[in-house]
């Protein structure tokens, strides 16, 4: 783990400690700097899971990744610092309102004065940890984020608006420690089954400091001060040509 290139590759300054403050500013800064994507499999690069490869991928070679990279090289940014992180599984919640299987999804507990949610792999969600409580609402410029419990599973809520608004479960999960091989199976499925919806349809999405930039397919989506603005792409060149000026990503790198 080369610390400080990490923390330059995601305009990280100052000397972290393991603080909530260095926690948020982390997480925060992570989101602005490192996109959501599905790149490799959608161009059959493969996914390779090794701490040296994914530091490779996402610091030297400015790209993004899913859950299973993102969260899993942030964890050893986060313990190469001192912070007491422990991976955790997530189920992803469908249109239909169904959830996947266990460990569909790879999220991160920080225990500091009290435990704390970190996902820097879940795409348009909280740009700072949350608090792992049922007791508050938590306002971020993304959204209002929530917390339910039955039994020892949370389910994370978002509401895009006041407390009126409807509320939108993301995904739920359960604090029991897992190790990131037991991952690996629905890591497999989703960037190989024809049925996982990574396989299908590309995506390139990040947060900016006003809005979002996505690349969908054939379509940029950029959302600024709430303002939305959708343009097609006509070509295969033309979206690299996206990749590279939204997100500096060549794929030829």
């Amino acid at each position: 783990m080369d610390r400080q290139r990490y923390l330059q590759h995601i305009g990280f300054a100052g000397i972290p400690q393991a603080d909530l403050l260095t926690l948020q500013q982390l997480h925060r800064c992570h989101m602005l700097s490192v996109p959501f994507e599905n790149l490799s499999i959608i161009y059959r690069q493969g996914i390779h899971l090794e701490e040296p490869a994914l530091f490779n991928k996402i610091v030297e070679r400015n790209r993004g990744g899913f859950c299973y990279e993102l969260n899993r090289l942030f964890a050893a940014l986060l313990k190469d610092i001192g912070f007491n992180v422990q991976f955790i599984s997530g189920e992803i919640r469908a249109r239909d309102g169904s959830f996947g299987a266990p460990f569909d999804h790879m999220a991160l507990k920080v225990e500091l004065d009290q435990p704390y949610l970190v996902d820097v792999g879940f795409g348009d969600s909280f740009l700072t940890p949350l608090k792992i409580t049922t007791t508050e609402q938590q306002p971020q410029t993304s959204g209002t984020f929530h917390l339910e419990q039955e039994g020892e599973t949370y389910y994370l809520e978002r509401r895009n608006g006041d407390n009126r608004s409807h509320a939108k479960t993301l995904y739920r999960f359960t604090l029991q420690a897992r190790e990131p091989s037991e991952f690996d199976g629905m890591c497999h499925y989703h960037s190989t089954s024809p049925q996982s919806h990574f396989t299908q349809r590309l995506v390139c999405s990040r947060p900016t400091e006003n809005g979002r930039v996505t690349l969908s397919e054939n379509k940029l989506i950029i959302t600024e001060d709430h303002q939305r603005h959708e343009s097609t792409l006509h070509s295969e060149e033309e979206r690299r040509a996206t990749l590279m000026r939204y997100f500096g990503i060549d794929l030829e790198n």
